[in-house]
């Protein structure tokens, strides 16, 4: 059997990967695409993880001056013979990446640029020996790469903001051809400013730095931005009349970043794993970009290849490590009765009507609940199902995977909520100590009401339980002398939670059953029949508790009934 090339796994070097045999999904058409609708100034704007990065390495690859070449051969924009010709390895090309342009304060975050942009311009050190460039440009440059003794640029703030016009302008005249100029991660700095509190500053910064840059720079060919967000041109792109933005609703780019369902087939297909063709559709599908379906690479490419180190792995959460997903904590936090009911509709399946705002600033974002919409629309967090009416979006969770960060993120919000309401939970922690399995009822379902609860019918009734399983361990989290086991081994068999009081010798059993239909009797009776027959008072035995009380607990919606024996 031939040996499969290796999945790329974070790998986002478009050289090393044609060079090095990885696996590459064909993004090359995006070339010919945007030479075609070329603006001077593009902006494409994706959920995180998409291949933004990649395609702008590919694209750095493709235009730069002395770059390989052969990288291309057997790929789609290879029998683009004429445009080849015309474009290929013809310009100089400034690539840098705002990723890591972060910090703490303005003057950290400032730090961090001259770096970025420092290091970039180091890459052109034979324009010190150019006889293109006069005396004072060479002075100039130096200036943009200079270091001190710890290796910190140097570089005020004022040749900071003019860094990129400079360098696209020596270059041009190194060259005699105009530069190209790729700024991938556009708007990490506003949104960590913004975190931080300085977003005034970042922004006043960021658009001097462009505006010098795109809008009068007279050695731009032309510049391909990508980011998360379609920062307003009013916030940092101000005068810009030759701007071009790409967002998940316009048609021209969509197949050129994520996976299409013929790319995910033949991917597996290669590698042999087309049996998981419904897993990985069921997990990572389900953006719908304008109208085309979207698989995320990085899932799809992570998951192949945790299936080559053990087939039968079971699909994960790729994705959620990837950033905080502070985002949808903030949303739910922010959530008032209406929206928290939206939110539940989502997640059992729904959908909801909302218009979507593209172009925002940081500032906007806390300022009306919809604004927040759009922006778990446009990070991925959200999708679009169907076509727009009237400029209103039908939206839908796209997958499992994202579907399980909303309900990890509405947990941990709930158990923040919880404990502020220290008195309620108090007499809810009683209640389970003293056998009182009527206020235990009332206040379980009190909570139950301000939660959001997963009721989907598609979902199993497995999962169902474990929903509320999750929001009574979190309600129990905050109780530092209990000792609380989850799932543990008893007796025969695995009981739903086991506490015990070790000062009052008290032990708790707690068996959890979704009542199908509001059949709360018939669930209790089974959740009751279940510890008595897998003897789950075992382990409580066995670990000193003199007092045993039991509890089946069973829930519909926001409603509960709780027996104790």
């Amino acid at each position: 059997m031939t040996e499969k090339v290796k999945l790329p796994m974070g790998i986002e070097n478009f050289k090393e990967i044609r060079t090095q045999g990885f696996y590459y999904v064909d993004k090359t058409g995006l070339i010919k695409t945007l030479m075609e609708n070329l603006g001077k100034v593009n902006l494409f704007t994706r959920p995180r993880r998409f291949g933004k990065t990649l395609n702008m390495s590919m694209l750095k690859n493709f235009f730069e001056v002395d770059n390989d070449n052969m990288i291309f051969n057997g790929l789609e924009i290879a029998r683009e013979k004429e445009l080849c010709e015309e474009y290929m390895g013809k310009f100089p090309v400034i690539s840098i990446t705002l990723k890591g342009a972060t910090g703490e304060n303005f003057e950290e975050a400032k730090v961090m640029l001259r770096r970025i942009i420092g290091k970039e311009a180091m890459r052109f050190q034979f324009l010190l020996e150019s006889n293109k460039i006069d005396d004072t440009e060479r002075s100039q440059y130096k200036a943009l790469i200079n270091t001190d003794k710890t290796g910190t640029f140097t570089m005020s703030d004022d040749l900071l903001k003019d860094s990129l016009l400079m360098l696209s302008h020596f270059l041009q005249k190194h060259y005699g051809q105009d530069t190209v100029m790729l700024v991938d991660e556009y708007d990490v700095p506003l949104d960590k400013a913004y975190q931080a509190g300085y977003y005034n500053s970042m922004v006043e910064f960021i658009r001097g730095l462009f505006g010098n840059a795109f809008k009068t720079n007279d050695s731009l060919k032309f510049a391909i931005l990508t980011g998360c967000l379609r920062i307003s041109k009013e916030s940092i792109f101000t005068g810009l009349n030759n701007f071009s933005v790409y967002t998940v609703k316009d048609i021209q780019y969509n197949e050129f970043f994520g996976f299409t369902d013929t790319e995910v087939r033949q991917m597996l297909e290669y590698y042999g794993f087309m049996e998981k063709y419904h897993t990985i559709k069921e997990w990572y599908d389900g953006y719908h970009f304008n109208n085309l379906d979207i698989y995320c690479p990085w899932d799809v490419v992570s998951y192949c290849h945790a299936l080559k180190m053990k087939s039968s792995t079971e699909p994960q959460n790729y994705w959620v490590n990837t950033s905080s997903n502070d985002i949808v904590r903030r949303f739910i936090a922010r959530a008032d009765a209406t929206t928290r009911d939206e939110i539940e509709l989502l997640i059992n399946g729904g959908h909801v009507k909302k218009m979507i705002h593209q172009e925002l600033t940081y500032r906007d974002l806390d300022s009306d609940i919809d604004n927040l919409w759009s922006l778990l629309f446009t990070t991925g967090y959200l999708t679009q199902d169907g076509k727009d009416e009237e400029e209103i979006s039908t939206l839908v969770i796209p997958n499992k995977e994202i579907h399980w960060i909303y309900v990890q993120q509405i947990r941990k919000w709930f158990k923040e909520e919880a404990r502020k309401d220290t008195k309620k939970l108090e007499n809810f922690y009683k209640a389970f100590e003293e056998n009182d399995a009527a206020t235990i009822e009332k206040e379980f379902a009190s909570y139950l009401r301000k939660t959001i609860s997963i009721r989907d019918t598609n979902v199993k009734k497995e999962m169902k339980e474990n929903f509320y399983h999750g929001i009574l361990l979190g309600l129990f989290g905050n109780r530092n002398d209990w000792k609380v086991k989850s799932n543990a081994e008893s007796g025969d068999g695995y009981s739903d939670i086991l506490v015990e009081v070790e000062d009052k010798e008290i032990g708790i059993i707690i068996e959890l059953k979704y009542a199908e239909n509001a059949a709360f009797d018939d669930a209790c009776k089974e959740a009751f029949r279940q510890i008595y027959d897998r003897n789950y008072e075992e382990t409580l035995i066995d670990d000193g508790m003199k007092t045993i009380y039991r509890y089946g607990i069973a829930c519909y919606k926001k409603r509960c009934r709780v027996i104790s024996e």
